[in-house]
């Protein structure tokens, strides 16, 4: 099986997996922290280089004020308990977001456990947390039009590859496979610069029913396609040209 090189997946459809149990959405917020971890170690096992989870984007502030306390706090607990786990299997852990604006203990967390691994060479994990793609975009815009007003770039230098540098993720290749769960066709501003070419896979399932056979299906089905970035496939092209003679 031929792997991406980089996962990202929009992690959908805990609130309505919980309703359909009769449960509160806080249930399927911790059912779904569980699938999250299940599937970080698998991609960590089978040698994918980069995974990026949409975790809480800058949109969700909306949510029920309790709601969004209780998300903190699973947070909180799920990353102090999988430590260990991301040093066993030699994952870097990473965020992209504006953390600053997360509670206190939370980012203290966060910045501890990039430190203690980010010396690991297997698997870039990124969190994305109060993440938002048209926010990346104006905030890597300001750092640009700062760098013109100080002379250390021009206006013509301006190309793909250097505002690709000012964005808060740069660290990060473009996510060649991009996973949605709860059968929602949507980026909800997630990557909106960095998609430009990924492959989508949409999943039925709620994410606290996605499993290790739906992350097979997802790679099968991006093994399938073929990525022709705007160019044709060789195997499409036009016969060539038969010879004239004059």
């Amino acid at each position: 099986m031929l792997l991406p090189d980089h996962i990202a997946i929009i992690m959908d459809g805990n609130g309505r997996w919980a309703k359909q149990r009769k449960h509160n959405r806080f249930f399927g917020h911790i059912r779904g922290a569980k699938v999250a971890y299940s599937i970080i170690e698998e991609c960590a096992k089978i040698n994918l280089k980069y995974l990026t989870l949409y975790a809480f984007s800058t949109e969700n502030w909306k949510r029920p004020k309790t709601e969004v306390s209780l998300l903190m706090s699973l947070l909180l607990k799920h990353l102090a308990k999988e430590q260990k786990k991301l040093m066993d299997n030699n994952i870097s852990f990473h965020t992209i977001g504006n953390t600053q604006e997360l509670p206190i203990e939370v980012q203290k967390l966060l910045s501890e456990t990039y430190e203690v691994t980010k010396n690991n060479t297997g698997m870039k994990l990124t969190f994305a947390l109060n993440y938002g793609g048209k926010q990346e975009i104006i905030n890597a815009t300001k750092e640009m039009y700062k760098s013109i007003e100080d002379g250390k770039i021009k206006a013509s230098d301006i190309n793909q590859d250097l505002f690709n540098s000012y964005l808060q993720s740069s660290f990060l290749p473009n996510p060649d496979l991009i996973i949605r769960t709860s059968n929602e066709q949507r980026l909800s501003n997630f990557f909106l610069w960095q998609a430009a070419y990924s492959e989508f896979y949409f999943c039925e399932k709620f994410w606290p029913d996605f499993d290790l056979s739906d992350l097979n299906n997802a790679i099968d089905s991006f093994n399938n396609r073929s990525r022709r970035f705007g160019n044709i496939d060789s195997k499409l092209s036009d016969p060539p040209s038969p010879r004239v003679h004059q």
